[in-house]
């Protein structure tokens, strides 16, 4: 009888433990169609979904779970330890942007002097959240931001975004994919702890602006983004004061430019009227907003394909510092496959001095056929060089058609104007164009153009401490390889068929 009385114990105990547990995963799962989402996008459940969302915090977290359909949505609210499931088959639809859609108004900005209207507002965005820790987004599913802005609408809500994090710590956003996001897909400011994994982004403007941000790891992402830079790194004053994006990663993605939502479509369309008259953007750039600056990051195992090159800028008064890019290759690159810039734009607080560019390595780089405007473009401004740079093993092949015309060609200083390596017009060198900088090394770097070029390969002015090895360059018969003014201590080991040694001025 102990023996049976035992076992009865024990079966109930299991019974009520199993009870227990399917109470518990009740409650930590949240399936918004339990909550009055239908799904079947003409109908509206943003409502649903944010019920969802508040049931979740109201019990300290859980995972807000969305099932195949289609949900048309105003604002989404995130709160703390909540995680955005969106499975796949599932797509978010943004819905025309209004206040009886459910879309929340614009926020008084800190400011919106310092930065444009994209980077001064984040509630009026999709899916946003504010001073929220432990929040993640993930899925196999789509965000669709078919009723975003992608530009300033005056008297109407818009520089609205997919999805905007502002203030918020300990982020994850994986495995979702976002077509046509806005004025960007994904806008995070003054985030920390921030993961962005296996995300492809098919945009209309910028693909993720990661803004005023502290340890962030971007890996194994697609982005296109033909009108606007694809994964760009910013330091705007949108906190009210300006913070360095600093301690990050990007590694294994790919940028491109190619029509918006044929890359995700897979047909990769390349139209010449495109919006941009210097065609697709795409690229990985830091900058142009730099006001606190960039330091520590790191960027490897990238591909560049129909767009603009890396761009490394600081034009704001901030220190853009100690920087590592390695294995990089590009195809039809439409201007410098890599720009490094300081200038004195300085669109900030009255007082700040113009910032520094020091300490970049950049090496094992692949270019191919990228468009003869601008070739590498490297250019700080008067008594203000970039510093400390070390550029190795890169190959360069560029479509030539240089004229001695634009060999002759003086360059714009361009201090404060928006750093775009466009700006500065055709360069008078097909391959380097190097002003304001001490302290360059250049090695095992060959250069090549597919048609006949009448421009030298570099040309350096007011660079001091210059070192060249192994540097090969394709050039026409009775042309120059290097063209130097205002150079010092700029020497040559084993390069350009020229003697080891130093150089002088215009040799």
């Amino acid at each position: 009888m102990k023996t049976i009385n035992y076992t009865l114990k024990i079966l109930v105990l299991i019974v009520l433990a199993s009870f227990g547990l399917a109470k518990a995963n009740r409650t930590v799962n949240f399936n918004v169609k339990d909550y009055g989402a239908v799904g079947d996008g003409i109908n509206l459940d943003s409502k649903a979904i944010n019920k969802a969302i508040d049931a979740a915090a109201a019990v300290g977290g859980g995972t807000v779970y969305l099932p195949a359909g289609k949900y048309l949505s105003g604002s989404i609210h995130l709160k703390s330890n909540i995680s955005l499931f969106i499975d796949q088959g599932a797509i978010i639809i943004a819905a025309p942007v209004s206040a009886a859609n459910g879309y929340d108004e614009e926020e008084a900005s800190i400011n919106t002097i310092y930065q444009d209207s994209g980077h001064s507002h984040w509630h009026n965005s999709l899916i946003w959240g504010e001073d929220l820790h432990d929040v993640s987004i993930l899925g196999q599913g789509q965000i669709w931001g078919k009723g975003l802005y992608k530009d300033y609408v005056k008297d109407k809500q818009s520089a609205n975004k997919a999805i905007a994090l502002y203030r918020c710590r300990n982020v994850n956003i994986r495995d979702i994919s976002v077509l046509h996001g806005g004025w960007f897909a994904i806008l995070a400011t003054g985030v920390d702890n921030l993961t962005i994994d296996n995300v492809i982004l098919d945009t209309n403007r910028d693909g993720m602006d990661i803004d005023c941000c502290r340890n962030v790891h971007v890996s194994n992402c697609s982005v296109n983004s033909p009108y606007d830079d694809g994964i760009c790194l910013k330091s705007t004053f949108g906190l009210g004061f300006a913070r360095a994006t600093e301690n990050v990663t990007i590694t294994n993605c790919g940028v491109s430019g190619f029509d918006e939502g044929s890359f995700l479509d897979g047909t990769y369309k390349r139209t010449d009227s495109l919006h941009w008259k210097d065609g697709p953007v795409g690229r990985i750039k830091f900058g142009t907003e730099s006001n606190g600056g960039f330091k520590n990051i790191t960027i490897s195992n990238c591909t560049f394909n129909y767009c603009r090159g890396l761009a490394l800028e600081t034009v704001d008064g901030a220190l853009l510092e100690d920087v590592a890019i390695t294995n990089i290759t590009m195809r039809d690159i439409v201007n410098a496959p890599i720009f490094l810039r300081i200038g004195a734009r300085m669109r900030g607080p009255a007082g700040v001095p113009v910032g520094e560019l020091r300490r970049v390595i950049i090496s094992n780089v692949v270019a191919y056929n990228t468009e003869p405007g601008q070739g590498v473009l490297i250019s700080g401004i008067p008594n203000h060089p970039v510093k400390d740079i070390t550029l190795k093993d890169i190959k360069l092949y560029f479509k030539g058609t240089g004229t001695a015309q634009q060999a002759a060609r003086e360059v714009p200083e361009m201090e404060k104007g928006y750093p775009e390596p466009s700006s500065f017009g055709t360069l008078p060198a097909y391959g380097f164009f190097v002003r304001h900088a001490e302290g360059l090394t250049l090695e095992n770097i060959e250069l090549n153009f597919l048609n006949d070029e009448q421009r030298p390969a570099f040309i350096f002015d007011n660079v001091n401490m210059v070192q060249l090895r192994f540097v090969k360059a394709q050039t026409l018969k009775d042309i120059s390889p290097i063209s130097l003014k205002n150079a010092e201590n700029v020497t040559v080991f084993q390069s350009l068929n020229l003697p080891d040694g130093k150089l002088n001025n215009n040799k």
